[in-house]
């Protein structure tokens, strides 16, 4: 079987039509796929994957999450037994993400297609059968995803309290010599997990450590989480990275009010209405998460708050500056990590960041402890001569944040920061995201990974160029109608096709190990779905109502815009 590359199969297909591109792939690769079955199976797949609308676009005109789509369809053309997928929902908005997964179940189930993924994303590798965890080019574990986390022999203690204490607290309970049971402590949103054989005593020590100090503390106890597991794997194996200080030029000032600002900010291309009437302020210390699908708006609307592109109509405000958000003095002010672009391939990172060292200004005396900083941070220390195109993603990323910050911004914009990042260096990310709030900058980030964005202070929705929903992340949660029900039963994906006969699509996905639905009525519908679950021979282990996860916040949201007539873009 002849494997076309990622990087060939985008040029190959970026003048092409959807179909086009397909027949394309079974010509290149020698599928042997006959033009009958072609016509017959693209049809299929096009429909399956929802871009049958869509079959005579360019593909190179195609967002993300549909070039994505795409590249599944035409993977699937010669209807191989073995699929394999390196990272594929990389940069795919949660929407289409869920759609995705869906798909890979239909495709095992259904054709019986064995799948390999790779993936960044723990609640996805939650959805696989089994799992393997990779270090140094070895498989250092292999099991199902529930044997991986009985494997640690640890409970799951949340710790809940102010979000102001998270890294202090977390701090002071690894050092604490009074919890020889807890084997790590992780900062998760806007809570710590502990990992603990004696979850119960553990809560009882932790509340008389914290009681001198007079901070509200909550319990809840439950099973490990992959990343969780993951994370904690990782440490015993590599150990966590130690990062010097961050060196420092200028003292720090804690700066008041309004750092980011809009009012009734629009911008038209043309026919088309990219950004609508966006009423935005975030403050100095504040990180704020700007949350939607693809083609929601939230690039458009950055490039706009940051000076890059001017607005059709509307007030930005910037660093305190509301007229040239372009001048020198406010550049000096902000940082900017793009989502796409922000590093020159065909230069050496040592190179980049002297690049950006010039461009911000910093003294040359400063510039090699800045430069050691962001190599140390990136852990690529040694490596400053190797050009940036050959670095995986993951570590791209880390050297763009670097390159982003190293001028001590009082301001900063990260589109997508995390994006294909490993989890440990993903929390190291966000430890120094909230240090430097902490320090009094400013931060609007986006994400698609919505448990990360559990760390933001507050949070906007958009779809469709409308900012729909703000607030921290509890708030949102607590403005979602209905109530969210948790099952844990076997099998789970024949429960989920079971469910989405009878309930919206939307109120019901896999969620990990588990199945989440929305419920308008849980007295009554919680019965309905028992015995509809046994009469299918379904086994249900348990359920539970919980508090809403971000994501199912951020599909309800969607499907609420499309209910009011948003024309939400398929992704």
């Amino acid at each position: 079987m002849k494997c076309v590359s990622g990087a060939a199969r985008k040029r190959s297909m970026k003048c092409e039509v959807c179909r086009d591109a397909i027949y394309r792939v079974c010509t290149i690769a020698r599928r042997e796929v006959s033009d009958n079955a072609f016509k017959t199976r693209s049809d299929r797949y096009l429909n399956l994957l929802d871009l049958a609308q869509f079959k005579h676009r360019l593909a190179g005109k195609l967002s993300g999450g549909m070039k994505q789509k795409l590249a599944l369809c035409c993977a699937l053309i010669h209807q191989p037994q073995i699929l394999l997928l390196d990272e594929p929902t990389t940069g795919v908005d949660p929407v289409s993400r869920r759609e995705f997964w869906d798909i890979l179940a239909q495709l095992a189930v259904t054709e019986g297609v064995t799948t390999v993924v790779a993936t960044p994303y723990l609640d996805e590798a939650e959805r696989c059968a089994r799992i393997a965890l990779m270090y140094e080019g070895k498989i250092q574990q292999c099991d199902t995803p529930a044997k991986v986390k009985a494997s640690l022999g640890v409970q799951r203690l949340e710790v809940y309290l102010p979000v102001t204490e998270l890294d202090r607290v977390a701090d002071m309970l690894k050092s604490n010599a009074d919890l020889p049971e807890v084997s790590d402590v992780q900062r998760f949103g806007d809570r710590l997990d502990v990992l603990t054989a004696q979850p119960k005593e553990t809560s009882n020590r932790i509340r008389h450590i914290l009681q001198p100090q007079q901070i509200q503390v909550e319990f809840a106890t439950d099973s490990p989480t992959l990343e969780n597991t993951f994370v904690a794997r990782l440490r015993e194996l590599k150990g966590e990275s130690a990062v010097s200080n961050y060196p420092r030029i200028y003292q720090i000032k804690q700066t008041e009010g309004i750092a980011i600002g809009a009012q009734n900010l629009n911008k038209v291309f043309g026919n088309f209405h990219a950004v609508k009437n966006i009423n935005l302020e975030i403050k100095y210390g504040e990180v704020f998460g700007l949350l939607g699908a693809n083609g929601a708006g939230k690039t458009t609307t950055i490039k706009i708050l940051c000076g890059l592109l001017s607005a059709s109509s509307g007030r930005v405000s910037l660093a305190g500056e509301t007229g040239q958000l372009r001048s020198a003095a406010v550049r000096q002010k902000i940082g900017y990590m793009s989502q796409k672009f922000t590093l020159y391939d065909d230069l050496t990172i040592g190179q980049n960041l002297e690049f950006y060292c010039g461009v911000y200004s910093i003294p040359r005396r400063d510039r090699r402890a800045k430069k050691n900083w962001v190599l140390q941070m990136s852990d690529l220390v040694g490596q400053e001569d190797r050009l940036t195109g050959d670095l995986p993603g993951g570590w791209k990323q880390r050297v763009a944040f670097g390159a982003a910050v190293m001028h001590e911004p009082k301001v900063v914009f990260l589109d997508e920061p995390t994006s294909g990042v490993d989890p440990l260096a993903r929390r190291q990310f966000w430890r120094w995201i909230n240090t430097f709030a902490q320090e009094g900058m400013a931060i609007l980030v986006t994400t698609h990974y919505l448990e990360e964005a559990e760390q933001c202070h507050r949070l906007g929705f958009m779809v469709a160029g409308e900012l729909v929903a703000q607030g921290t992340p509890r708030e949102v949660k607590q403005q979602q109608p209905g109530q969210l029900v948790e099952w844990e039963c076997n099998p789970l994906q024949k429960a989920s096709d079971l469910l989405k006969e009878k309930f919206a699509p939307w109120r019901v996905s896999i969620f990990g190990s588990r199945l989440h639905t929305i419920l308008e009525a849980p007295h009554t519908q919680i019965p309905q779905i028992q015995t509809l679950l046994q009469q299918a021979q379904i086994k249900i282990e348990n359920h539970r109502e919980i508090e809403f996860s971000l994501e199912d916040v951020f599909i309800s949201v969607v499907d609420k815009a499309r209910q009011r007539g948003l024309e939400v873009p398929k992704d």
